[in-house]
Parts: C-alpha cells; structure tokens; sequence
C-alpha cells in the first residue's frame, strides 16, 4: 500500500481568463475544454493536472495523489477512519469529473482536501504545450510538488507522514518550520510551511530545459510577475523563479531538481536556509525582516561555499527520466 505521486491539482479562482493566460502562455500547460465555469490545462500525456473552477471556497480546492492499486483505496480509507477521519467514496459523476478510474476523498486535519484516486485517464491525442518548451519532468516522478501554510506543523505531520506515510526528506526550524515530504525519486512532492497560516503556499513543474525556465522568467518579468528572483535551492537543488498566480500564491518554475535513491535516504534536519544563492522575495517588500533574514541565509551559504554537485551525477539516470517522463 503506498501512494506513488502527486496525480493533480484543484484551484478555486473567479480569474478564469487570467488563468488561461498564466497556465498556457507562462507555464506552458495546455488548455483542455471543459466548458461552464471551470478550466483545465495537460502537461503531458495524463487527460489532465491542473483544474481551475469558477465556485466559492478557499483557493487550493484539492489535491490529488495516486495509488498503486484499487485495493489501495481501501486500505487507506480504513486506516483514515481509524484515526477518526471521515473518508468519503467518489462518485461516479466526480470519477468521471477528474477522469480517473476510481478515487476515494477527505480533508486533513486544517481542512485541505485530499483525493486518492486510481489509475488516471491516459490522453489520446499527444500533448500540445501553450508555449514552446521540450516539456515537463512528470511520469514516475508526477505533476510536481504542493506546498501549503500551516499552523501548527505538529498537528499535520502524523497525519501526513504517520497516517498517508508520506516520507519526511529533510526538515529546517529556521526562520521556520519547513518540512519536505517524497513519494518517490522526486526530492519533495509535498511540503509545509510553519508560518501560522493556512492555505496554498505554491505549486512547483519541472522543466526538461533549462532555457524554458529563462524564457518563462522573461515572460514573468515583462508582466511583473516576479514573486522570487532566479535562484537554486539547498536541498533539492532545484533552480527556479516563483511566479504570481491569479490568485495570489506561487507558481514555482523549475528545473534540475535532485532525485534522491528513496531505499536508502535518511530524513535529516538542515540548517543553512532553503537557498544557495537568489531567490529575492520581491513579493515581501524593501522593508521586510523575513526578506532580510532570508538574504542573509544566503550570503552565509556563499561564504562558506557551499553548492550543488553538478547536475547530471548519473547521465543514464537522467536520460531515462527524461524517457519516461516524455
């Protein structure tokens, strides 16, 4: 029993044109139609990964993770309910909404919503992206990965990690609680920010091309879109730019992120801060003391010199990622 990757994601937005805009012309999703007040948008060969709907509610409307097999439905929905959480069966109208076979749907313990769902609709026709990009790094690895607002990491981390075993990667308590989560081979498909908020921090996609990241930063810029300056993480290696969405969280652009070997990775605490160098956090402001502190994280990386090792450890590794993620 275990989950395998972060299958797709729901947003609640009224900015549907904008969306389109942002999700196609930015990103680089495909536009799929749906019709009436909703929007989706392919990254690959999967029917769909991102939905955008025109309804009330908080921002982030769901997540979806996929199982292995139908019977692990079951078994996740029994543990749930052990633990004296609600788990509701999908219906078949909601199956066919999210083009899966099967699915099973529940909220965690701050109320973000949670799918399990089996075996995603393949698409028939290939992927057509809204800018011109090689593609994204998805297959075994998923759509990417989601970050939320927490307040109270000590609540959501059993559930998380003890309950839907999601495996802990790495943690930092500085300046605050970060804690990364795998499924899999990608460093992180799920995190959580201890700022005393809730709600949907970012979503991140992997480029396969380093120059659709560049590219989607001018794009960005030229729009003041900029929410983080280009810049490389210190635990998944990822580099990025974060872009404004709609509706106010992220969108991280990346590429290169670390692929960890799952059997034999050992959850750590870190210390030197999420970035080795960039990662200005314009959206903070001049004045802002986090945006100082996190700048100084940084300067402290580069004065001790730390850095990524390069980023094709394994050639063949990579090139079969790339394979099946095409």
């Amino acid at each position: 029993m275990a989950l395998k990757l972060l299958s797709y994601l729901g947003v609640r937005s009224d900015r549907l044109t904008d969306w389109s805009q942002f999700a196609g012309q930015l990103l680089g999703m495909q536009q799929i139609d749906k019709g009436g007040k909703s929007l989706a948008f392919r990254m690959d060969d999967q029917a769909q990964r991102l939905l955008v709907s025109d309804e009330p509610g908080e921002t982030l409307a769901f997540m979806g993770w996929e199982v292995e097999t139908r019977d692990d439905l079951q078994s996740f929905a029994a543990r749930l309910e052990a633990a004296g959480t609600e788990v509701h069966a999908g219906s078949r109208d909601l199956a066919d909404r999210r083009l899966v076979e099967d699915l099973i749907w529940f909220h965690d313990p701050m109320g973000n919503r949670n799918e399990l769902v089996f075996r995603p609709m393949i698409a028939s026709d290939p992927f057509v992206s809204g800018r011109p990009i090689q593609g994204f790094l998805t297959g075994p690895l998923g759509m990417g990965h989601a970050v939320l607002h927490v307040q109270n990491i000590d609540v959501m981390l059993p559930f998380y990690r003890d309950i839907l075993d999601f495996r802990v990667s790495d943690y930092g308590l500085s300046p605050y609680g970060l804690y990364f989560f795998h499924l899999n081979g990608r460093h992180h498909s799920f995190a959580m920010v201890g700022s005393g908020q809730r709600g949907f921090h970012h979503f991140m996609v992997e480029y396969q091309n380093l120059d659709d990241v560049g590219q989607g930063f001018d794009i960005a810029r030229t729009s003041d879109q900029v929410a983080y300056s280009l810049g490389r993480h210190s635990n998944d290696w990822m580099t990025s730019f974060y872009a404004h969405t709609p509706d106010g969280f992220f969108v991280e652009n990346g590429w290169g992120g670390r692929v960890i070997d799952v059997d034999n990775w050992e959850a750590h605490e870190t210390f030197d801060g999420p970035t080795l160098w960039g990662h200005e956090r314009h959206y903070l402001g001049e004045n802002s003391a986090l945006r100082d502190k996190m700048r100084d994280m940084a300067m402290d990386s580069a004065a001790k010199g730390h850095r990524a090792p390069p980023v094709v450890e394994c050639p063949w590794l990579y090139g079969e990622l790339v394979k099946q993620a095409g």
